[in-house]
């Protein structure tokens, strides 16, 4: 008898799962429609959080995958997928890009290219939000008006291990590895395994 509960439940489970992801796809492409968001393509589980500010500019390239739930990424991490992209930034992802609950704040310019892969809790930040002087954060105005910005670059056939932050100015290499809970501030060469807190070179890739 217990099998047969649990083969229901699983069953039913499976439709349901499908009909929302079903669900989310359609309207996540009204959110990035809404959002004037260029894209070939998506596949999404869950609904993410996007905001383009007048002026932003985000593009996807084809066979865009995310995840934005405990359930369709079941390793802890709850929030869904955010894309910020203030006025007259510039966030590029290329083709056959996949993140999960990854959260990407563009002020300035963040270009991904394409393969690229990001694991659960993932954030890539083009700024740091506020002014590293300490007179110049007293009032809102001067805080924002005197942060620091510096493009990211992501290469080709990156993957970035669950819980990574990639901070301003960083360039990824081509097919390097990031293990997960690494706080990236300098440039990753290619084919290189990084990681920690600061990361550091763990060893090549042959």
């Amino acid at each position: 008898m217990q099998h047969i509960f649990s083969l229901s439940y699983k069953l039913f489970r499976n439709l349901y799962f499908r009909l929302k992801y079903f669900l989310d796809t359609y309207f996540c492409l009204i959110l990035f429609y809404l959002n004037k968001v260029t894209h070939k393509g998506i596949k999404t589980k869950g609904m993410p959080k996007v905001m383009v500010a007048r002026g932003g500019f985000f593009s996807i390239g084809k066979n865009f995958r995310i995840n934005n739930t405990i359930n369709s990424n079941p390793i802890g991490c709850v929030q869904p997928c955010m894309f910020f992209v203030d006025s007259k930034a510039k966030l590029v992802l290329g083709d056959n890009v996949s993140l999960s609950q990854t959260a990407i704040v563009c002020h300035e310019n963040i270009v991904i290219g394409n393969n690229v892969k990001m694991g659960g809790g993932v954030c890539v930040y083009d700024t740091d939000f506020h002014s590293l002087d300490k007179n110049k954060r007293t009032t809102i105005a001067d805080d924002f008006a005197n942060k620091k910005m510096a493009p990211v670059y992501i290469k080709d056939n990156v993957f970035i291990g669950a819980n990574t932050t990639i901070l301003k100015g960083v360039t990824v290499g081509e097919n390097s590895i990031i293990g997960a809970c690494s706080l990236v501030s300098k440039n990753i060469p290619s084919n290189e395994i990084w990681a920690g807190n600061p990361a550091r070179k763990i060893k090549s890739i042959i």
